[in-house]
Formats: structure tokens, sequence, C-alpha cells
């Protein structure tokens, strides 16, 4: 009866992992374009865009910026555009 659970769970993950196939390219793409909104918004302040929850996200700085110089690049600034973060 064991024998019976584990090939049923087995089998309902190869299903599960057939039918998410297709769209993991479109999942990650999605997350990426949700963290460079996420980072946009963070450092809009420093890039002279006004932002009114920068009090709020000013704490946040220590933990992403090591994800600064990799957002950056995809945003297609070759250097850092912010004076006092120096990542290249």
């Amino acid at each position: 009866m064991a024998d019976k659970k584990f090939s049923f769970k087995k089998l309902m993950e190869y299903y599960d992992e057939v039918l998410s196939l297709p769209h993991r390219t479109e999942v990650a793409r999605e997350l990426r374009d949700e963290e460079d909104l996420f980072m946009l918004l963070i450092y809009s302040d420093m890039l002279g865009i006004p932002n009114p929850a920068f009090y709020y996200t000013l704490e946040l700085y220590p933990h992403i910026i090591e994800k600064f110089h990799d957002w950056h690049l995809r945003m297609g600034m070759e250097k850092s555009p912010l004076e006092g973060i120096r990542c290249c």
C-alpha cells in the first residue's frame, strides 16, 4: 500500500512539473520585472525622482545594495548613477 502512495505522489510531482515547464521563463521574467520596479522605487529619490516613501525605504538599502550593480546594468546604465554608491 505504501508503494502505491509513493508512486502516486511521484506521478503528481511529474504532472505538475510538465504543466509548469512552459511557463518558467515567463514567471522568471515577471519576477525580474517586479524586482526592477522595486529597485527603481527604492533608488528613485537618489536618481532625482521624488519618492514619498523614501523615509520607509531607507532602511532597506543595506539589504539590497548587493543587487544594485546587476540592476543598473539591466537598466542600461554602464556605471552607477548614484554618487554615494560605487559598485563598478
